[in-house]
């Protein structure tokens, strides 16, 4: 049909169809960011992966002299064996009553005191095309322990052995610890060992009940992540990182954090109030510190290409379907309307236009990708309106148009968190100016419905010519 309804109904129908190959965009797509994040997990776990700083915590063994009644056979002093009743030929036995020594469970105790300040300096690792957001970190702790509190937590024999106390500090992994650790206590320097069966670190205290200051410092490489576990009856911890796009996560968010362009600061102050973490316990509570309580920062790359690339396949629809629009408005007073074939060439370069930007984003950055794949696409479209469409004169309008839609479509991509306001808007300014560009518009075509489609008109029969009537003055005719 020639009418600009039914122009509307089919353009309608291939812009749906366009979904096919903006989903198979979309999965290509995620595939490509699937192998990127591969690679960049990889790489972070060679270089020393996420990490967690759980403790220190003092592990002091406790032992009980209990009293122990036993049954034991007599023995002959002379002879050196056993008694035996005369009449049964059973040993004879006596109730014997001792002491024992025996060991209980140990007690995990938790500073009272907790300061840390972890200071991290970022770089960048290759691997191919991929860049691997990694850090070099140090943590300066300090601590001190609530020993005089220790006595009342035991029971009626038992006594701490304070002379076999250990530190105890965990970390997510051994193999990501750089340089020296050093442990300062009252001034004096001891010596570090790993612990066994685990990731951390240990240190045999001589005399754990006489210590009061525990300064502890650590060097250690990680990527993605860096987490702190507050068990401090009172935990300060501040971050200071040459990362500018930190995103805080985990049990708690800091208190105060400031961002600029040459990296953040953040600070948290937790009570223990704040977490169910008790400052001396005969269990381990490690686990729980690292699994409930922990806090940090991410090392987060923002809007990475892959999510830009993601997005523009999602809102392809909607710049496909403007782009389209834009075509039938141009050429509606067209007596040769554009075929849905030519429609589905133009809609299948802008789905191709994605995978363009993404590859080359991948070897010069996005904005030149982006610059390089929309400058290819508008031009291709421009000429084909021109060659192919034979738009004349008006193709510089639809040039205008893919000008402003792809500069809002980088917007758009750049902007998380006012791309859906953006592509809102969009889409109703486009509805808007369709609806005022077609206010006088014939929908049904200037002879109404019953036109053939894309402006062939059909067929009409020509109606008969109607038969002369008799003349009744004229005398009639005889056989």
């Amino acid at each position: 049909m020639r009418s600009l309804g039914w122009r509307f109904v089919i353009v309608g129908i291939l812009c749906l169809v366009m979904f096919i190959p903006l989903m198979m965009v979309s999965d290509i797509v995620n595939s490509r960011r699937a192998y990127s994040e591969d690679t960049i997990r990889t790489v972070g776990q060679e270089w020393g992966g996420a990490q967690t700083i759980s403790g220190p915590q003092i592990v002091v063994p406790v032992k009980a002299r209990v009293k122990v009644s036993e049954l034991r056979n007599v023995i002959d002093p002379e002879t050196g064996l056993v008694e035996r009743d005369p009449e049964t030929g059973k040993n004879l036995q006596k109730l014997v009553e001792e002491e024992r020594v025996e060991t209980r469970e140990p007690l995990f105790i938790y500073p009272d005191l907790f300061d840390v300040q972890v200071t991290t300096e970022t770089q960048m690792r290759h691997r191919g095309i991929f860049q691997v957001p990694v850090y070099q970190a140090v943590a300066d702790i300090s601590a001190q322990f609530p020993f005089d509190r220790v006595e009342a937590t035991l029971n009626e024999g038992e006594y701490a052995v304070w002379d076999q106390s250990e530190f105890r500090l965990s970390v997510s992994s051994n193999r990501a610890l750089r340089g020296e650790a050093s442990l300062i206590v009252d001034g004096q320097s001891l010596l570090l060992e790993p612990l066994s069966g685990q990731a951390g670190l240990r240190a045999d205290l001589a005399d754990a009940k006489a210590m009061k200051d525990f300064v502890l410092s650590l060097s250690f490489n990680g990527a993605s992540d860096l987490r702190v576990a507050p068990v401090g009856r009172t935990s300060n911890v501040q971050m200071i990182s040459d990362w500018p796009d930190p995103s805080f996560g985990g049990a708690f968010l800091p208190d105060g954090s400031d961002i600029n362009e040459t990296g953040f600061t953040a600070t948290w102050t937790i009570p223990h109030l704040a977490r169910s973490l008790p400052q001396i316990s005969r269990v381990d509570m490690e686990r729980t510190a690292r699994d409930q309580t922990a806090f940090g920062v991410s090392f987060y790359q923002p809007n990475d290409f892959y999510q830009k690339a993601w997005r523009a396949a999602r809102y392809g629809i909607l710049f496909v379907s403007l782009t389209f629009l834009t075509v039938l408005l141009i050429d509606m007073q067209s007596r040769k309307p554009v075929h849905p074939v030519q429609y589905l060439l133009i809609g299948l370069s802008q789905a191709v236009f994605t995978l363009l930007m993404l590859a080359y984003a991948e070897q010069v950055g996005f904005g030149m990708a982006y610059l390089g794949a929309a400058a290819a696409l508008v031009l291709l479209l421009v000429m084909f309106g021109r060659f192919a469409l034979k738009l004349g004169s008006r193709v510089w309008v639809l040039g205008a148009m893919l000008v402003l839609l792809y500069a809002v479509l980088y917007l758009i991509l750049y902007s998380t968190d006012y791309a859906l306001l953006a592509g809102a808007t969009l889409a109703f300014v486009a509805i808007g100016a369709t609806m005022y560009a077609t206010r006088n518009e014939e929908w049904y075509g200037e002879d109404g419905p019953g036109q053939g489609w894309f402006g062939r008109r059909k067929a009409q029969k020509p109606w008969p010519e109607a038969a002369p009537k008799p003349d009744a003055s004229a005398p009639l005719e005889k056989g």
